[in-house]
C-alpha cells in the first residue's frame, strides 16, 4: 500500500507523498509544497534534509554500519586497495583482473605534471598551506587538461588523471615546502608506495618502502574514499549542478574539506594533543574539564554528528594505529597522550552514556604522525582518499534527471520596506543611517 504523511496548516489538509530507499530509509517528498501551501521548511545544517537519491554509499549512524556500493567497509579495509575501492565508487562495480590491471596503467601514464604547472609552486608563500594549493592546482588543471569528450571511457580517463595527478601535486608541495628536490612517481610502484617515495625519499636519505606501511595507507584512503552527503560532497554536488566542469568541482570540495570541523579534525587532534603537552595537563584534568559544560576545553575526534554508536572506520583504523605504532616503534610523547585519552575516555561511564567514543579522526591523526606525514598535509591526505567519493558523487548527480541546479530557501529576518533616503537627508541618530 502507497505510503504518504498529511500536514494541516490553517485546517487544510495537504497530502505529501514518502520515498522509501533500498535500506528502509523513509523520506517525505516536499518538493511541491511551496507551490501547493506557501511554505518552506526549516532546516538549519540540512540534517533533517534529503537532498538527492544515491546509490553510491549506505550509512546506518545508529547500527554503525558504512557500506560502498553495498560492499561493507569493514571487508574492503581487509581485502581491498584503494585503487580497487575507487573503481568500485565511481563504476559501481569490482573491477576485473584486466579491467584493474588498465586502471592501474592509466594512473602510472597519467602521474607526472605539465611542465609549466611546475612554476606556480615556486610562487606561493613558504609558509602557504597545503590545501590552499591543492585547490588552486586543481581548478588550474583545468586550463592544462580539458575535459575530454562525454564518452564513458574518454571521461574515465579524466577522472584516472585527477586520481593519478593529485598525489604528484600534493607530494610535490610538501618537498618545495621544505625546501627538497621534488622526486617525480615511478611507474614500478603501485599507487600507495608511490606516494610514499615522493614524499619521503630524497638524495642524501633514501626511502625504504614498508609493506605494512604501504598497507596502512590504501586503508586510511579506502576508509576516507566516502562518507555520503557530508559537507565536502555536498560543495560538489552543490557546485556541480550548476553544470561547472570538474576541475572547479573538486576544487570547491577541497576547500570545503578544509575546515577544523571537517576534513581538518585529524589535524585538530594533534594541536589539541601537543596543547596538552605544552600545557602540562594530565589525563585525568582533560576528562574532568572535557566533561564540564562550562569549560572551553574539547576532546577532539571523540564523538560523532552520524553515528550514535563505534565509528566502524575507527575500529579499523583503532587496528591499523596499533600495527604502525608497533611498526615504527617510535617514542612520541603526543602519542603516548593519545592512548592514554583513549583508555581513559573507553573506561568513563560519562563517555560511554554519551557514546564519546573515539572517532576514525582520533586514530588517523595518531597514524598518519607515526607514518611521518607533517600535520599540516593532514587535510591532503584526506582530500587524496575523498576524491573518488566525489567524483562518484559528480557523476551521479549530473547523470540524474531529478536533478536541478541547487537553490535553496531562506526565512528572511531583515527589514521590511523601507523607502531609500537620500544622503544629505540622513541623521546620525537614525539607527537605519
Amino acid at each position: 500500500m502507497e505510503e504518504f504523511a498529511k500536514l494541516i496548516i490553517d485546517g487544510q489538509e495537504f497530502i505529501l507523498p514518502v520515498i522509501e530507499g533500498s535500506e528502509g530509509e523513509r523520506a517525505i517528498d516536499i518538493r511541491n509544497l511551496r507551490p501547493q501551501t506557501g511554505y518552506i521548511t526549516f532546516d538549519p545544517g540540512y540534517g533533517n534534509t534529503g537532498a538527492c537519491r544515491s546509490a553510491i554509499t549506505y550509512m546506518d549512524g545508529e547500527k554503525g554500519i558504512l557500506r560502498y556500493r553495498g560492499v561493507p567497509i569493514e571487508q574492503l579495509a581487509k581485502s581491498s586497495t584503494f585503487v580497487e575501492t575507487a573503481f568500485l565508487l565511481i563504476t559501481g562495480k569490482l573491477p576485473t583482473r584486466d579491467e584493474l590491471t588498465r586502471t592501474s596503467v592509466y594512473l602510472n601514464d597519467f602521474s607526472t605534471l605539465h611542465e609549466n604547472m611546475k612554476a606556480f609552486y615556486q610562487n606561493y608563500p613558504s609558509k602557504a598551506h597545503p590545501m590552499g594549493i591543492l585547490s588552486a592546482m586543481v581548478n588550474a588543471m583545468r586550463s592544462f587538461y580539458p575535459e575530454l569528450l562525454d564518452i564513458e571511457e574518454e571521461m574515465n580517463k579524466t577522472y584516472l588523471r585527477i586520481i593519478s595527478k593529485i598525489r604528484t601535486m600534493a607530494a610535490m608541495a610538501h618537498k618545495i615546502s621544505i625546501g627538497q628536490r621534488v622526486i617525480y612517481p615511478r611507474p614500478d610502484l603501485c599507487y600507495c608506495a608511490n606516494f610514499l617515495n615522493m614524499m619521503f625519499d630524497s638524495v642524501v636519505v633514501p626511502y625504504r618502502l614498508d609493506d605494512e606501511l604501504v598497507r596502512a595507507l590504501n586503508v586510511f584512503w579506502i576508509l576516507h574514499a566516502d562518507h555520503e552527503q557530508n559537507c565536502s560532497t555536498t560543495a560538489v554536488r552543490v557546485v556541480g549542478s550548476g553544470k561547472v566542469n570538474i576541475y572547479s568541482t573538486i576544487s570547491a570540495g577541497i576547500s570545503a574539506l578544509w575546515g577544523p570541523l571537517h576534513g581538518g579534525a585529524n589535524q585538530a587532534v594533534i594541536q589539541m594533543l601537543e596543547r596538552i603537552e605544552r600545557d602540562g595537563l594530565s589525563v585525568e584534568t582533560c576528562i574532568a574539564r572535557a566533561k564540564d559544560p562550562k569549560d572551553d576545553f574539547r576532546l577532539m575526534g571523540f564523538g560523532h554528528r552520524v553515528y550514535k554508536t563505534y565509528d566502524p572506520r575507527a575500529t579499523i583504523m583503532k587496528e591499523m594505529c596499533d600495527i604502525v605504532l608497533k611498526k615504527v616503534k617510535q617514542k612520541d610523547p603526543l602519542l603516548d597522550i593519545a592512548q592514554k585519552l583513549e583508555e581513559a575516555a573507553l573506561n568513563d561511564s560519562y563517555f560511554k552514556e554519551k557514546n564519546l567514543y573515539p572517532n576514525v579522526d582520533f586514530y588517523s591523526g595518531i597514524v598518519l604522525r607515526a607514518m611521518g606525514i607533517p600535520t599540516n598535509m593532514f587535510t591532503v591526505m584526506f582530500a587524496i582518499g575523498r576524491l573518488p567519493g566525489w567524483i562518484a558523487q559528480w557523476k551521479e548527480d549530473v547523470s540524474d534527471p531529478e536533478m536541478k541546479i541547487c537553490r535553496p530557501r531562506q526565512v528572511y529576518t531583515g527589514n521590511r520596506l523601507k523607502e531609500y533616503i537620500p544622503i544629505d537627508q540622513r541623521k546620525a541618530d537614525d539607527p537605519f543611517c
